[in-house]
């Protein structure tokens, strides 16, 4: 079972919550070409090791919040405690 912090639930299950993705700058919608659009929304990298996320939790809040994970250990680091975004600013 892997528990993931949910910034204003706490620690839940993952089946409680979706995996939306890599956490990365948004295109400017003014300016973006069709190849940067289609990499955004489709192309991810993967790495071994830290990676931001953003994760929906559908069973408490319904909030999407971005939590860093260690994709080698499944382990959540700096993770959001309740109350607080990841870096500790609320």
């Amino acid at each position: 079972m892997l528990l993931v912090p949910c910034p204003n639930c706490g620690p839940r299950n993952a089946s409680d919550l979706r995996y939306v993705g890599e956490a990365g700058p948004r295109p400017d919608p003014n300016t973006a070409t069709e190849a940067e659009w289609r990499s955004y929304l489709y192309i991810e990298d993967n790495p071994a090791g830290l990676l931001r996320e953003t994760w929906y939790c559908r069973a408490g809040c319904r909030r999407y919040f971005v939590a860093e994970r260690d994709t080698t250990s499944n382990e959540f680091v700096n993770s959001p405690l309740p109350g607080n975004k990841i870096g500790g600013k609320a």
